[in-house]
Formats: C-alpha cells, sequence, structure tokens
C-alpha cells in the first residue's frame, strides 16, 4: 500500500462542501476573499488533504466563532508566518480533532459574513 500524498491536489471545492457539510456557494465566497491556499490549476481548482485542513479551519472560524473575512485573513497569517511546517500541521491535526467534536447542529452554514 502507498503512502498517501498530503499535499496533492485531488479534490474539487464541491466535493469539500460534501465533506464539511457547507453550501458550495459559500465555499466560493470564502475563496473568492483569497482565505484558500492559492492554486495554480486555473481550470478547475483542486485542493490536497491539507489544503483541506486549513478550509475547515476558515470555515469554523467564519460560521461558528463569526470572524469576519479580515480576521480570518489575519489569523491565517500569523500561522503562515510564525509557524514552521511541523508546527502548522500540528496545530491543524488539533484543529481538526476539535472540529470532529463539533456536531452538526453546531454547525450553521451562513451566506455571508
Amino acid at each position: 500500500m502507498a503512502l498517501l500524498n498530503n499535499n496533492k491536489d485531488i479534490l474539487p471545492l464541491s466535493s469539500i462542501s460534501e465533506l464539511l457539510n457547507a453550501k458550495i456557494r459559500t465555499l466560493k465566497m470564502y475563496e473568492d476573499k483569497k482565505l484558500f491556499p492559492l492554486k495554480n490549476n486555473i481550470v478547475k481548482k483542486l485542493y490536497s488533504i491539507n489544503d483541506i485542513k486549513i478550509i475547515a479551519f476558515v470555515h469554523y472560524l467564519a460560521n461558528i466563532k463569526k470572524i469576519n473575512a479580515n480576521g480570518i485573513s489575519y489569523i491565517l497569517e500569523i500561522i503562515q508566518n510564525n509557524m514552521d511546517e511541523k508546527n502548522r500541521n500540528e496545530f491543524l491535526d488539533t484543529i481538526e480533532r476539535k472540529l470532529e467534536n463539533i456536531s452538526e447542529s453546531d454547525i450553521q452554514d451562513l451566506e455571508s459574513f
């Protein structure tokens, strides 16, 4: 069995919306506000497993913590600029574990910030 490559871009936003139980329109809004990792594949944007962790974190900050796009952008900038890759991955893994404990009823999909 081959090891998983968590950096390989494989999932479209529509699949991620199903994984996160979020509306595609909401995720596209986050994407338009440049809150997702930048992608070079212009024709069809695909995201990696590591990208999904960030996307889930963005969705959590917007919908559960009610942080606006500027605040989320600032948080992501701090994480990117002040953590090495190992610490950033550990942080995102911790966030992922915490998000697993949030029930679907706790998550309300908002149409705007």
